[in-house]
């Protein structure tokens, strides 16, 4: 990240994902033509957390909609592979997103997790880091 990216907050994000503001969507949109822009990981954890208990979207839907948001523009999502990584894992588990992106950081690259959850310990196999 650079001092003269644009961070967009979740709020952004929401709007131009669902599209329920189109003024705004469309304010997201252009900033996102006109300048460099980055989403942190930490805002899409809040969207992914907003989409599926405020929005009520599937788990699939989010996934989806996140993936699409990813390819708008070339690095506009902070380490997107983790970022893809995780919303295929927030698929096929019933993890949360960010346990989602944990085991996509062991998996992107390469890291080892400590953790005291059996879930998520079970899904990094021997990824977690044992003491």
């Amino acid at each position: 990240m650079t001092a003269k990216e644009v961070i967009l907050d979740t709020n952004a994000v929401l709007r131009f994902i669902t599209g329920d503001n189109f003024e705004k969507f469309q304010k997201v949109a252009d900033l996102i033509d006109t300048s460099d822009c980055i989403v942190p990981i930490e805002v899409i954890a809040e969207a992914v957390y907003n989409l599926e208990k405020f929005y009520k979207h599937p788990r699939q839907l989010i996934a989806a909609e996140i993936k699409d948001f990813i390819l708008i523009k070339e690095n506009l999502v902070f380490e997107e592979n983790v970022v893809r990584y995780g919303c295929n894992t927030f698929v096929s588990t019933n993890l949360d997103f960010i346990d989602c992106i944990l085991v996509a950081y062991a998996n992107v690259k390469g890291n080892s997790v400590f953790t005291f959850d059996d879930l998520l310990s079970k899904q990094l196999g021997n990824k977690a880091y044992n003491l």
